[in-house]
């Protein structure tokens, strides 16, 4: 490993982001407000440099990375992603939390700007809720806990609350709440081989 990735990576894996308050209204907030930050934004901000040849080529603390829009490949590692929160997952180690918090505190022009665009942004279509199916409950229970490091206490919370169930595909459906508490949509997020994650229609 180059003298510069070692010392990004050792910068990177000691900042204090571990303990952060286990509010879910919060963390998925600020999720939806960094999930786009370009992931060259993201690269240059953890000290990763962009070849001089290949301009899809990042080398960076984890290895030498290749950049399509915002998926990123691992050869190396055999490993890839999409989105910003994939990628500082992968770079620093941090859990899903700490990720979104470290994009927050690091663009937080980009972070309010997205959070009022999406508060202005009123949907004039009506939403629909995927059919929940409670066979498939425990395999989004271990996704979250196991892949995304949501910690268990937390899930059983939201799926207690009702803010949380699974449809018949075995995605996570998280419930998005506006005034009043009342649901204004859903937020999916796939379990299975295929990754993704999207809104369920007309969500606001």
């Amino acid at each position: 490993m180059r003298q510069f990735e070692t010392q990004a990576l050792s910068r990177l894996t000691t900042t204090p982001y571990r303990q952060m308050p286990n509010i879910f209204e919060e963390i998925r907030d600020k999720a939806n407000s960094v999930r786009d930050i370009e992931l060259a934004a993201v690269l240059d901000r953890t000290g990763s440099s962009q070849d001089g040849f290949d301009k899809a080529k990042w080398h960076t603390p984890r290895g030498v990375i290749s950049v399509t829009r915002q998926k990123f490949m691992n050869w190396r590692q055999g490993t890839g992603g999409g989105g910003a929160i994939d990628l500082v997952m992968h770079l620093t180690g941090y859990d899903f939390k700490a990720a979104v918090f470290w994009l927050s505190d690091s663009f937080p022009d980009y972070a309010i700007h997205r959070h009022l665009g999406r508060t202005r942004s009123i949907s004039k279509q009506g939403f629909s809720l995927p059919g929940r199916d409670d066979s498939r409950l425990q395999q989004v229970r271990n996704y979250l806990r196991d892949d995304r490091c949501i910690p268990t206490r937390l899930i059983d919370s939201l799926v207690r609350s009702g803010k949380l169930y699974a449809d018949k595909r075995a995605n996570a459906v998280f419930l998005l709440l506006g005034k009043e508490k009342r649901v204004v949509g859903a937020e999916l997020r796939g379990t299975t081989h295929s990754k993704w994650h999207g809104m369920a229609p007309g969500s606001r």
